[in-house]
C-alpha cells in the first residue's frame, strides 16, 4: 500500500512516498524548479517520487496533506476579530488570497491531483493531518525509538506553536499545546526581521551570528517580551509585535525597547545586531531546556524526538542533549514544513490505516541517512555533462576517491555530487561543497568566492563517526548536522590576550584550533558524523583524506550559491562549477577540474537568484 504525503502553499513544499510503512522517496519542490523555498503545489517532486518507484498516479492508495487549512482560516478570522480594528490593511490584503485559494484548498488540491490522473476519484483518497501531528509523526515514526516523548516547535501550524506528544509503537498522541500568538518560533523570527534578515530563511543566520555577541538583551527579552515559566511554557506580550495584525514582525514599541529601528537588510552589521542575536539565542536555549526538563519529568521517557522549524536550531539542540534529562535525542533532519509531507504520509499509514511500524535494525532510524532524493546513473551523468561541453576524467571509485582527497589536501574547494540527494535543508555529503578543515583561509574562500554570502557565517565539519569524540566534545552520532558541540580541548589553540580582547566580526580570522575552517568563534561546531553504512562514498573520501593528513574532518557546506536551492541535476552542478571559484567537481566517477574547462563556459550567476 502506498501513501503520498504533500506539503504546499506556505513555504518549502515537498512530496514524500511511503510504501508499506517504509520511506521510499522524498524531495522538495525547490530542487526541481530552482526557486528557493518554492511553496507551489509540488508537481515536480510528485512526478519524481512516482517515477523513482516505477508507479503511476493511480497506484497511490492515499494522498495525505500536512495540515488542515480550514482551521488556519479559523485562526485568521479569530485573530483579526480579537485585534480589531487594528490590522485592517493586513486583513484586507490576506482575505482575497484566503477566499480564493486557502479556504477552498481541498478543491485546489483535488484539481491539481486530477491533472496527474483525471480518471481517479481523488476525493476518496485525500486525507488531512493536523500540522503539528505531521511534524510529530515525521520525528517519532522515523526515529530509532519504540517509545519517546516528542516536542514540536515552530512558528505556527493551525493554532499550535508548541506541542508535546507521546509515542509508543505505532501510537502517537498530542497531549499538550501552546497556541498562537504565543510562539518561540515567531519570537525568534521577530529578531530575524529586526536584525535585517529574511523571516523563514534567515533564522540560521541569526544563530550563526550569535557567538560574535554577548547576550546583553536577554534579560530585557525575559522582562518584557516573554513570560517564561519554570516548566518552559510561555506567553508573549503582544504589545511589542505586529505579526497578528500588520505586515511586519515588530512595531515601534519593540524598536524603542531595543534602542532603534530594524537594521536595513544588507547594511553593515554592528555589535548591536550581534548582541541581539546572542540574546535571542540564549532565551531560546533556556526555553528549550526548561521544556525538555518538564517533559522528561512529566512523561518519564528517556528518549526525545524533536521536529518543527525551531528543531533546526542546532545550538539549542546541543544544549538540550548536554543537559542530560534524556538519554537520547533524535531530530528529524527535514524538521521544517518540507518534512511535514513525510509526517503526513507516516501519520496516515500508522494512525489512519492502523498499520504497525516496519522492522528496522537495532539502533537505526528509518531515514536512510536522509538520502531519499534523486540519483543519476554513471552513463546518464556522462551524457549530460558532455552535452554541456564539460571536459572530464572518468575514474574508478578508488581512483576518484584518492584524486579528490589529494585535491582537498591541496586546499582546493570541491563540488561533491554522489548518490541520492538529501531530503531537508542540510547538505550531508551527497550534494556538498567540501574543503580542508585545517586551512585557515578556507572559511573566507568558501563564503566570499564560492557561496557569495556573508563572511561571518560558519561552516560545518564532517567527521568520521568513529573519530568524533577525539575531535569534539560529543560522544554519540550526529548524522544530520543538527547538534552543536565544542571542539575538543586538546585540538584547540590558546588565544593570545590581544586576540581574546577582539570584539564582534574582528574575531573571525583568529585561528582557534587544528581545524580553523570548521571552528566557530566560540569554539563550537555544527557537527555531522559520517557513517560507512549510510554514506559509504563520503566516508571513504574522508578516510582517504585522513590517511594523507591525519585529520578525519573536512568542511561541508551545501552545493549552491546564496539564494539558490541545493543542486539537483548534473547540469546544476556543472553550472555552479563554472559560475563560482570551485576548483573541481567530483560527480559519480567523473572528475572535472576547473582549469581544464573551456573558459567560454564560465558564467557568473550569483546575481541570478534572489538574496535570502
Amino acid at each position: 500500500m502506498r501513501v503520498l504525503g504533500l506539503s504546499a502553499f506556505y513555504h518549502d513544499s515537498a512530496a514524500a512516498l511511503v510504501e508499506d510503512g517504509c520511506i521510499a522517496a522524498a524531495a522538495q519542490e525547490e530542487r526541481f524548479t530552482r526557486r528557493k523555498h518554492d511553496a507551489r503545489f509540488p508537481r515536480s517532486a510528485i512526478a519524481w517520487c512516482l517515477g523513482s518507484a516505477g508507479i503511476a498516479p493511480g497506484d497511490i492508495d492515499h494522498v495525505a496533506f500536512y495540515d488542515k487549512p480550514f482551521l488556519k482560516f479559523e485562526r485568521l478570522l479569530e485573530t483579526y476579530l480579537a485585534f480589531a480594528p487594528r490590522g485592517f490593511e493586513s486583513f484586507r490584503m490576506a482575505m482575497p488570497v484566503w477566499l480564493r485559494e486557502k479556504l477552498y484548498l481541498k478543491k485546489l488540491l483535488l484539481d491539481e491531483l486530477r491533472t496527474l490522473d483525471p480518471g481517479v476519484d481523488w476525493s476518496q483518497r485525500l486525507l488531512f493531518s493536523e500540522h503539528h501531528l505531521s511534524h510529530a509523526a515525521s520525528a517519532f515514526y522515523a526515529s530509532p525509538f519504540d517509545r519517546a516523548a516528542v516536542l514540536t516547535l515552530d512558528g505556527v501550524g493551525e493554532w499550535a506553536t508548541t506541542s508535546l506528544a507521546h509515542g509508543e509503537g505505532a501510537n502517537l498522541s498530542i497531549t499538550r499545546e501552546i497556541h498562537f500568538p504565543h510562539s518561540i518560533g515567531l519570537l525568534y523570527s521577530a529578531f530575524t526581521y529586526y536584525t535585517g534578515f529574511r523571516v523563514n530563511s534567515g533564522e540560521y543566520k541569526v544563530m550563526g551570528l550569535a557567538p560574535y555577541g554577548q547576550p546583553r538583551y536577554a534579560q530585557r527579552i525575559l522582562d518584557h517580551l516573554i513570560d517564561l515559566k519554570p516548566d518552559g511554557s510561555f506567553r508573549l506580550d503582544m504589545q511589542y509585535f505586529n505579526y497578528c495584525t500588520g505586515l511586519t514582525m515588530t512595531n515601534d514599541r519593540f524598536h524603542q525597547l531595543f534602542d532603534g529601528p530594524p537594521r536595513t537588510p544588507e547594511s553593515l552589521l554592528t555589535q548591536r545586531e550581534m548582541d541581539l542575536a546572542a540574546s535571542i539565542q540564549a532565551v531560546t536555549d533556556e526555553v528549550m531546556i526548561r521544556l525538555s526538563r518538564s517533559v522528561a519529568a512529566e512523561t518519564g521517557h528517556r528518549n526525545l524526538c524533536l521536529a518543527g522549524g525551531v528543531a533546526l536550531n542546532c545550538v539549542a539542540n546541543g544544549k538540550v542533549l548536554r543537559d542530560g534529562h534524556f538519554d537520547q535525542v533524535w531530530i528529524q533532519p527535514a524538521a521544517g514544513d518540507a518534512g511535514g509531507a513525510l509526517g503526513a504520509a507516516l501519520a496516515a499509514w500508522h494512525l489512519h490505516l492502523g498499520q504497525p511500524r516496519p522492522p528496522r535494525a537495532d539502533g537505526e532510524d528509518r531515514m536512510q541517512g536522509a538520502f531519499l532524493g534523486p540519483e543519476y546513473a554513471q552513463a546518464d551523468i556522462e551524457r549530460r555533462l558532455q552535452a554541456m561541453g564539460a571536459r572530464m576524467q572518468v575514474l574508478d571509485e578508488t581512483g576518484l576517491t584518492e584524486a579528490t582527497a589529494g585535491l582537498l589536501a591541496g586546499e582546493k574547494a570541491i563540488g561533491w555530487f554522489q548518490g541520492r540527494m538529501e531530503f531537508g535543508p542540510r547538505a550531508l555529503g551527497a550534494r556538498s561543497i567540501i574543503g580542508d578543515a585545517r586551512s585557515p583561509k578556507m572559511q573566507s574562500v568558501l563564503n566570499l568566492k564560492v557561496k557569495f554570502r556573508e563572511s561571518f557565517r560558519p561552516f560545518a565539519p564532517s567527521v568520521l563517526a568513529e573519530d568524533v569524540s577525539e575531535w569534539f566534545d560529543l560522544d554519540r552520532p550526529s548524522p544530520y548536522m543538527l547538534i552543536v558541540a565544542d571542539v575538543a580541548a586538546g585540538r584547540r589553540r590558546e588565544m593570545t590576550a590581544a586576540e581574546s580582547a577582539l570584539f564582534g566580526i574582528e574575531k573571525l580570522n583568529v585561528v582557534r584550533s587544528e581545524i580553523p575552517a570548521a571552528t566557530h568563534v566560540d569554539y563550537s561546531a555544527r557537527i555531522q558524523t559520517v557513517h560507512a553504512g549510510t554514506n559509504p562514498r563520503y566516508h571513504a573520501l574522508i578516510s582517504a583524506f585522513k590517511a594523507r593528513t591525519g585529520c578525519p574532518v573536512v568542511v561541508n557546506t551545501s552545493f549552491n550559491v546564496r539564494g539558490e536551492p541545493i543542486v539537483n541535476t548534473p547540469e546544476d552542478a556543472f553550472r555552479c562549477l563554472m559560475g563560482t571559484d570551485i576548483d573541481a567537481l567530483a560527480i559519480g566517477n567523473c572528475l572535472l577540474l576547473k582549469s581544464d574547462q573551456d573558459p567560454a563556459l564560465q558564467a557568473r550567476y550569483e546575481t541570478t537568484f534572489e538574496q535570502d
